[in-house]
C-alpha cells in the first residue's frame, strides 16, 4: 500500500508537507489516505463552508493546502469568483414536465392550513416504509424521518453523530459542505478504478488510522451505491468488502440511495443497500428529487436503524430539524406520500424517464470516448463523468488547464452546464467534468419535453438530436486538435 500524502507531496505528513492548516471553527486539515488507480489522493477538506460544494483539498476557492480564496481558481487573482457553495452544481434534473398526477395531489393539498410536523406526519412516513418494505428493509414508520431535501438530514446526521467525515472521491457536491458548515474536517478517499460511489476498503483502513494517528476523531462514512457524479454502480464484493473495514473500524455509514431506482439496466445491475449487510450501523437518505418528484419539490427520507443507537440517533436529528425548522411542505408531503406509494402512473413515469436517459447516457459516453476522453460507462442517474486528461494538450491551446476552466469552456461551448471535477472533490489541476442528461432534453415547452417520453426514438427528435450533435462537435473538435498538438 502507497505512503499517504497530502495534496500529491511524496512522503508527506497526514497533515500535508508538514503545515498546519485551520479550517471552518478551527478544524485542523488532516489529511490521510494512499494514491490509487487513477492517480486520485484522499485529502482532507477542512475550508470554510464558503468553499466549492463537495470540492476537497486543491478545490477552486481555496488553496492546495484548503484555505479558503476568493477566485475562480488557485493563482488566478481578478478572476470571477465561482469558488463559493452558491456557485456549485444543481441536482442533475430529468428535463421532463412534471407528471399530472403528482401535480393534481400537490395543488388538491395547497390549502392545507397547518404545516408538517419536524421529521414528517405519520401518512408520509407510512408511505416511506412501504417503500422500503417492497425493497426488502422492513421499516417501522418510528425509525423513519423527512426533511425537506437530503441535505438537511445529512446536516442534522452530522451534527448528531459528532467527529471527522469521511466520504469517497469524488462524491456528490453538496455532501462536504453540511460537514465545514458544522466546522467537522471531511477526509476524501479514493475509489477504485472501476466504479464510484463506495471508497476502496484498503484506503478507507489506512486514512481512518492515519487520521486518528494524527488526532483525529473519524465517524462517520459517507457513500452510495448508486453514484452522483460518476453515474455508477458499486459491485457487491466491494460493497461488502468497504461496509466491512468500516464496521470494523466503528464508522457509522449513511447510505445515499437517491438513485437507486434509476438503473439503466435493472437486469444486468445488482444494487444493494449497506443497510442490508450492516442494519445496526447504517442510516439510508433517499432524497426523492432522483426518481419520484420533480427537484424543485424538496423532500427526502431517513431509515435508520431499529437499534437502541439508532432511536438515540433518530430522536437527535428529530431535534436538529426541529432547531432547522426543517419542514417538508404540506402540499409537497401529500405529493412525496403519492410518489411513495407507487401507483401506476409513478412507476410508469419512473420507467419511461430511466429508459430515455439511459439512451441519452449511452449517446454521450459514445461522443466523449470517441474523442479519446475516459469515462465509465453509465449505470444509473441522469449523468456521468469523463475525464478530459487525455485531450489535455488541445485544452490547453484553448487556455484550460484546470478543472474550473474547463467547466468554464464547456458549460459556454456546450450550452449547458458542465461542472468540473473539483465540484466533486477531485484536484483542481485534474480535467474532470460531470455531463447531465437532463439539460440535453430541454426544448423549452413542456410539450416538447414530453415528446421525448412519446417518441420511438428520442435521439432523432430535432432538439434532441441538435444537442447532441453540439455536445460531438466540441469534443470530436478536441480530438482533432489533440492530434495537431505538439507533446509537452
Amino acid at each position: 500500500m502507497g505512503s499517504c500524502r497530502g495534496d500529491g507531496e511524496p512522503g508527506g505528513s497526514v497533515v500535508g508537507a508538514g503545515d498546519s492548516v485551520t479550517g471552518s471553527g478551527g478544524a485542523p486539515d488532516r489529511r490521510g489516505g494512499p494514491a490509487l488507480r487513477g492517480g486520485v489522493g484522499a485529502g482532507a477538506s477542512g475550508g470554510a463552508v464558503g468553499g466549492h460544494g463537495g470540492s476537497g483539498s486543491g478545490s477552486a476557492g481555496h488553496d492546495p493546502r484548503g484555505r479558503s480564496g476568493g477566485t475562480s481558481g488557485v493563482g488566478r487573482p481578478g478572476a470571477v469568483g465561482h469558488g463559493p457553495v452558491r456557485y456549485g452544481p444543481h441536482f442533475p434534473g430529468d428535463g421532463l414536465p412534471v407528471l399530472p398526477e403528482l401535480a393534481a395531489v400537490l395543488a388538491a393539498a395547497a390549502g392545507r392550513p397547518h404545516g408538517e410536523p419536524a421529521g414528517g406526519a405519520p401518512a408520509l412516513l407510512e408511505a416511506a416504509s412501504g417503500y422500503w418494505d417492497r425493497r426488502g428493509l422492513t421499516t417501522d414508520p418510528g425509525h423513519l424521518a423527512a426533511a425537506p431535501g437530503a441535505g438537511a438530514l445529512l446536516l442534522a446526521l452530522t451534527a448528531a453523530l459528532g467527529g471527522d467525515v469521511l466520504v469517497p472521491r469524488p462524491c456528490a457536491a453538496w455532501w462536504a459542505p453540511y460537514a465545514r458548515l458544522l466546522g467537522r474536517p471531511v477526509f476524501h478517499v479514493p475509489t477504485p478504478a472501476e466504479s464510484g460511489g463506495v471508497p476502496d476498503p484498503y484506503a478507507l483502513l489506512e486514512t481512518v488510522r492515519r487520521v486518528r494517528a494524527e488526532g483525529g476523531d473519524p465517524r462517520l462514512l459517507v457513500l452510495s451505491v448508486a453514484d452522483d457524479p460518476t453515474g455508477t454502480v458499486a459491485p457487491p464484493e466491494l460493497l461488502h468488502e468497504t461496509v466491512e473495514a468500516a464496521a470494523g473500524e466503528g464508522l457509522h455509514l449513511v447510505s445515499d440511495e437517491t438513485w437507486r431506482d434509476t438503473l439503466h439496466d435493472p437486469h444486468a445491475t445488482v444494487v444493494l443497500s449497506p443497510a442490508e449487510m450492516l442494519p445496526d450501523r447504517v442510516t439510508v437518505v433517499t432524497d426523492l428529487a432522483g426518481a419520484l418528484l420533480p427537484a424543485a419539490w424538496p423532500a427526502a427520507v431517513a431509515r435508520f436503524p431499529a437499534s437502541a443507537a439508532g432511536n438515540g440517533l433518530h430522536a437527535r436529528v428529530l431535534d436538529v430539524l426541529t432547531a432547522l425548522g426543517a419542514r417538508v411542505a404540506a402540499p409537497v408531503a401529500a405529493a412525496a406520500g403519492y410518489a411513495l406509494d407507487e401507483p401506476e402512473p409513478v412507476t410508469a413515469r419512473r420507467a419511461a424517464s430511466v429508459r430515455l436517459h439511459a439512451r441519452v447516457a449511452a449517446a454521450v459516453h459514445a461522443a466523449v470516448v470517441s474523442a479519446g476522453a475516459t469515462a465509465r460507462p453509465p449505470q444509473a442517474g441522469r449523468h456521468l463523468y469523463a475525464d478530459l486528461g487525455p485531450l489535455r494538450d488541445a485544452l490547453g491551446a484553448e487556455g484550460v488547464g484546470d478543472a474550473q476552466e474547463l467547466e468554464d469552456f464547456l458549460t459556454a461551448r456546450l450550452g449547458v452546464p458542465a461542472p468540473g471535477g473539483h465540484r466533486f472533490g477531485d484536484d483542481l489541476p485534474a480535467l474532470r467534468v460531470r455531463l447531465a442528461t437532463g439539460p440535453l432534453l430541454d426544448a423549452g415547452t413542456d410539450e416538447r419535453r414530453a415528446e421525448c417520453l412519446r417518441s420511438p426514438d428520442p435521439l432523432e427528435l430535432p432538439h434532441v438530436q441538435r444537442a447532441l450533435t453540439g455536445l460531438k462537435t466540441v469534443f470530436d473538435g478536441l480530438r482533432d486538435a489533440q492530434r495537431w498538438e505538439t507533446p509537452r
